[in-house]
């Protein structure tokens, strides 16, 4: 049995999807929303690392590593903001923060 691209296809389209669903299911806690963010940019570069496989050219491998990196960036940020508000509010629970509203 060979794995075809429509098996890295399927395992992307799925982590995407439960990456989708965490998000809805889960509007709570932040720290759960930038997991699930996370697991839907890695989603999206595994499909790109499979098609720059079975296609044969590096375009799709070298743009994963600039999404890789704006990933990382966003979550050191992510990760400051948050612990920020929790210095502030003592809470990070995402219904609980109205700071920005007027």
């Amino acid at each position: 049995m060979t794995i075809t691209l429509g098996h890295y296809l399927s395992l992307g389209a799925m982590l995407f999807a439960l990456s989708v669903i965490g998000i809805f299911l889960n509007r709570k806690n932040i720290i759960i929303l930038l997991m699930a963010i996370e697991l839907m940019l890695l989603a999206v570069n595994m499909n790109f690392v499979a098609f720059s496989y079975y296609l044969g050219d590096l375009h799709g491998q070298v743009f994963v590593f600039f999404i890789l990196t704006v990933a990382a960036a966003e979550s050191a940020i992510g990760l400051a903001i948050l612990v920020l508000l929790f210095r502030n509010n003592a809470t990070i629970a995402a219904d609980e923060l109205n700071t920005l509203k007027g």
